[in-house]
């Protein structure tokens, strides 16, 4: 495993900061593979890394987490990559106990009814699978970029990915627009997810996506219903909302025992 420390990453941060996205990609792929991968959701951004990486070593891996609400639109995208590919992207499903504990004991679309049972739906469905994806990984693809949200107008196309084991994390799209990547979408002939067209400009699961209207926010399609509230579900960016760690704490404590409960 090649491990980088913060002089190094931040050193080669500078150095790929004004290269192509394909440069900082064929990095990766030359000193990680087949220990990188690129975490596939779906979104536009997803599809052009992973066609910039084919053209670099077709054998390049991809893996998605199965929340198990996903749209039917982002399963035939998966079938249409491996059709055009011929890459079979890994799937990484949630722990069952976890989330049959979660919706016996707070109902199946409990992120309507609060914000830290939202987190809790992310944290049990999203984030404790891809923390296990990546525990296999000594890098990873992200198809962020700064222009997203608050959140990520830090983020650098090449960083140590401090929540998830010191591994390295890889946005080779940190610095595009949206107009540059439906731009290559369309110049390449990319498949892309087909919700896109009915007014989706952000992805996810699909009780917790709505379309926009023109002049939004493109996240404002995402937990629509919450106010003030971070519009990150934890995969990507740590959620630091104080008294909601607090809370979330103690409802995952609390669906824990209620499932050992419901199981014996």
């Amino acid at each position: 495993m090649t491990r980088l420390d913060e002089l190094e990453a931040f050193e080669l941060a500078m150095e790929y900061e004004d290269q192509p996205a394909e440069t900082v990609i064929s990095w990766a792929l030359t000193l990680y593979h087949p220990r990188v991968a690129l975490a596939w959701s779906g979104q536009a951004e997803d599809m052009v890394i992973l066609d910039m990486a084919w053209r670099i070593n077709p054998e390049v891996r991809a893996f998605a987490v199965d929340t198990g609400r996903m749209h039917e639109e982002t399963y035939a995208l998966m079938e249409e990559v491996r059709q055009k590919y011929g890459i079979t992207i890994e799937i990484v499903f949630p722990d069952r106990h976890e989330v049959e504990a979660m919706v016996r004991n707070f109902g199946v679309n409990l992120m309507y009814r609060d914000v830290a049972y939202r987190i809790l739906c992310c944290e049990l469905r999203k984030v404790r699978p891809l923390v296990r994806a990546l525990s296999e990984l000594d890098a990873w693809f992200t198809g962020l970029r700064r222009e997203q949200w608050a959140s990520r107008q830090n983020i650098k196309k090449i960083e140590i990915d401090h929540d998830h084991g010191q591994i390295v994390k890889v946005n080779p799209l940190a610095d595009w627009t949206q107009e540059e990547v439906w731009s290559y979408i369309r110049a390449h002939q990319v498949p892309y997810n087909r919700l896109y067209d009915q007014s989706y400009t952000s992805i996810g699961c699909k009780p917790c996506t709505r379309p926009v209207q023109p002049g939004e926010d493109p996240r404002s399609g995402r937990w629509w219903w919450e106010v003030n509230a971070p519009k990150e579900c934890g995969m990507h960016c740590s959620i630091e909302t104080g008294g909601f760690e607090k809370i979330m704490e103690a409802i995952l404590k609390e669906a824990a025992l209620r499932g050992e409960g419901a199981t014996r």
